[in-house]
């Protein structure tokens, strides 16, 4: 397919282009590859910007709407750009109880971020999930594949300082 012009993006290098070009030439013919392509290219990029879902979109000969949503019909998908260390604390029951409130707080107080949100840097992402499935530990948050148990909202400062 190789496209004659690829959209302007800050995070989209000319290599990246190029990925996408052949991934998108590998599955453009093979019917319902539109989520492996969108991973490959999460995969690429990192996340998924409106710019490249319409590149896939015209590449894949699918409207815009079906390709953005299947992008944010799933939870695989990001169209946000992620951090490099992603932040899940849980807010099923247990840890809420348990005071995960106060440490997603201590987390956007100390790195302005709530939930849903990256820094600027990209150095955190925050997530809120529903059940991490460790409610004997809670509050829990985990970061990247790091579980955190117990978190005491005064060493959460601590905890993500070894996260760089």
């Amino acid at each position: 397919m190789a496209m004659d012009h690829h959209p302007e993006h800050p995070d989209i290098t000319a290599e990246m282009w190029a990925d996408i070009d052949t991934i998108i030439d590998e599955n453009c013919a093979i019917p319902g590859a539109l989520i492996t392509v969108l991973r490959l290219c999460q995969d690429t990029v990192g996340y998924l910007p409106a710019p490249l879902l319409d590149y896939v979109a015209l590449g894949m000969n699918l409207a815009s709407s079906q390709v953005f949503g299947v992008a944010t019909f799933y939870s695989l998908f990001s169209l946000k750009p992620k951090g490099r260390n992603i932040i899940k604390a849980c807010t099923g029951t247990a840890c809420y109880v348990k005071g995960i409130k106060e440490v997603m707080n201590r987390i956007g107080t100390n790195y302005g971020i709530n939930e849903g949100d990256t820094m600027e840097d990209r150095r955190f992402t925050l997530e809120g999930v529903r059940c991490l499935g460790a409610c004997g530990l809670a509050p829990v948050m985990i970061v990247n594949e790091d579980i955190h148990g117990n978190v005491d909202p005064k060493q959460v400062k601590n905890i993500l300082e070894e996260y760089s």
